[in-house]
């Protein structure tokens, strides 16, 4: 019998169609083609959402802030700041106010002209990120954003009122009033959010009775994973932009110029200079020691887990777990103040002493010996139940089964332990092994600030508090950033390392 091969392959082609537009990587042909007017609603609404962000990231760019309409207001001050913080609006006017060169009733207006914007700002993300739902949300989010742009307009008139009125300054010379040149784009941009937002609102068509707020799956999980993505760009991607000031010879409230371009001056200086060279190898000797010691008992929380979850009284094991878990909330400062009162002069440890007939007055702060051991044990009280948690989430996920076979198998708990509980922790195990590897010189700062003193410093100082002393405290800001931008590096390379180093024995990989 002849088969009908071009039938064979349309049907399985069919079917391909069919299970790709299942999984969402491919339309259904079935599925009817967006009309014209759809795709230019569709159009108008991505332009729309583009505005919107570049609308609301600007205001928080102090060289694009609106209302510094007198050089006296700080140049270092963002449209987002003069609206939530009346003070630094007016940190410097103190003496104009008194003297009546301009009115505190002015700046007031201003301020509430910012947070006019800054609220109107926030209704038109509001819309921005509903507009991604079905035609009736779409609506709802166009009338927001309308109303949010509308508000963005009536916030720069008052900028523009306050402006005016600070023109009127007896006393311009010291007020130096002026209309910053970004005034035009907010008030095109926030024109343009109004206008777009209302025309294709009138675009869209009506919704029926009985629809409701619908937005896709994908879209909701976009929208819960955007304030994450977001605040890893603020605090982990975005600090990168500082890292220019290693090419400069730059002090603190100074501007970057052309004049104070060094290029790798301090690149150099971190390699040639004997002092310099010799604080850093201090320093990380200190770094690796205190981080190896951490990888050395990484396995402590898992234990500590595994033994927690054998406890069979379930009263008795949440109370271990809360005291053991809330010190990680403590601050170290608090911390610091608890070994103060035990170990100081005339600490715990000294009273109990002397009540026993030794007296003694030993400040056992001030000692540099076993400042290692110290460090460690401290971060261990503080830390242990914190980090078993993720141990008990795992423990919690392992299949009951093995352990009913094991009984079966006559197996007692602690074979249990060995041979199922601790294999199947192994695998989160090596993940939090691989990032403590990529972070190893990467201890922290406020714990040892807190406990440092002239008489341990040499033995307590890690890098992340040497970057801190060098930039802060004696002021050489390009320096600790290049050592920052060293470890960086480093950090990543170890991280890649360690992963193939995984990948290379497990077979299994995090990156």
């Amino acid at each position: 019998m002849a088969l009908n091969i071009p039938s064979l392959r349309s049907s399985k082609n069919a079917s391909g169609e069919k299970l790709l537009s299942g999984l969402g990587f491919r339309e259904a042909k079935t599925s009817p083609e967006k009309s014209r007017d759809e795709k230019i609603n569709g159009i108008l609404l991505i332009v729309l959402r583009i505005i919107i962000i570049i609308n609301a990231a600007v205001m928080f760019f102090p060289a694009f802030n609106p209302a510094r309409i007198s050089a006296m207001i700080g140049k270092n001050l963002s449209l987002f700041t003069c609206g939530i913080s009346y003070d630094s609006l007016v940190q410097s006017f103190g003496r104009a106010f008194m003297k009546g060169w301009v009115s505190e009733g002015t700046f007031r207006f201003l301020f509430a002209s910012c947070l006019i914007y800054i609220i109107s700002a926030a209704v038109t993300v509001a819309g921005g990120c509903m507009s991604l739902g079905n035609n009736k949300l779409k609506r709802l989010a166009l009338k927001l954003s309308a109303g949010g742009g509308a508000g963005g307009v009536l916030s720069m008139i008052g900028v523009y009122a306050a402006y005016q009125m600070v023109s009127g300054t007896s006393n311009p010379d010291k007020i130096q009033p002026a209309l910053p040149g970004s005034f035009a784009f907010y008030v095109i941009a926030s024109i343009a959010v109004a206008a777009l937002s209302a025309v294709t609102l009138m675009r869209l068509p009506q919704t029926e009775k009985g629809d409701k707020y619908e937005i896709e799956d994908k879209y909701s999980l976009f929208l819960m994973l955007l304030p994450i993505l977001l605040l890893t760009f603020l605090f982990s991607y975005l600090p990168l932009f500082g890292w220019r000031y290693a090419f400069y010879d730059y002090k603190a409230g100074e501007s970057l110029t052309a004049e104070s371009f060094v290029g790798f001056k301090w690149f150099t200086q971190l390699f040639q200079n004997s002092a310099t060279k010799k604080d850093i190898l201090r320093v990380i000797k200190n770094t690796l020691a205190m981080s190896g010691m951490g990888i050395l008992t990484s396995w402590v929380p898992m234990m500590f887990a595994v033994l927690l979850s054998e406890i069979k009284n379930n009263r008795f094991r949440r109370f271990v777990q809360t005291f053991t878990t809330i010190p990680n909330f403590i601050s170290w400062v608090l911390v610091y103040a608890i070994a103060l009162a035990i170990f100081s002069t005339d600490g715990f440890v000294n009273t109990m002493l002397t009540s026993l007939g030794n007296p003694t007055d030993t400040n056992y702060l001030m000692s540099s010996s076993h400042m290692w051991l110290k460090m460690l044990a401290w971060g261990l009280w503080k830390s242990l139940g914190w980090n078993a948690i993720i141990y008990m989430a795992a423990i919690s996920g392992i299949d009951q089964g093995l352990y009913e076979a094991a009984t079966v198998d006559g197996a007692g708990r602690f074979a249990k332990m060995w041979y199922i509980t601790i294999p199947e922790l192994i695998p989160t195990y090596m993940v939090l092994l691989l990032m403590s590897v990529a972070n190893i010189l990467t201890n922290g700062m406020d714990q040892y600030l807190v406990f440092s003193n002239p008489v341990n410093k040499n033995a307590i100082e890690v890098l992340d508090l040497y970057v801190y002393n060098l930039g802060i405290g004696n002021g050489l800001i390009p320096l600790s950033t290049v050592i920052g931008m060293v470890k960086s590096v480093i950090s990543v390379i170890l991280l890649f390392a360690a992963n193939g180093i995984s990948k290379l024995i497990r077979g299994e990989s995090i990156v």
